[in-house]
């Protein structure tokens, strides 16, 4: 079906890392996401320490969690309690 679902308990320091928006930092059982990528099935998952990613059938990439750094790839440093698809930028515009 591609609808992506996750579990687990998301420390303090780490909104976001499950996916299901402000105030879900525990789910005992699997839990659909709220958010269907755009409708788009994903294909692929990489979830890392604090922050995971989606990859769907039509090529674009989605990113939650933990920020710092820029590691969800969004150009700024911002947590992201719900998947946020990532935008493509042109690289010879910096």
């Amino acid at each position: 079906e591609g609808r992506l679902s996750s579990c687990g308990n998301a420390p303090d320091h780490v909104p976001g890392l499950l996916g299901h928006g402000e105030g879900v930092a525990r789910l005992n059982t699997p839990t659909r996401l709220p958010s269907t990528l755009g409708g788009e099935r994903a294909v692929s998952v990489s979830a890392g320490w604090a922050h995971s990613l989606a990859l769907t059938a039509g090529g674009a990439v989605w990113s939650w969690g933990e920020g710092v750094y820029g590691k969800l790839g969004h150009s700024d440093e911002q947590h992201q309690l719900l998947p946020k698809k990532i935008e493509a930028r042109n690289a010879s515009a910096e």
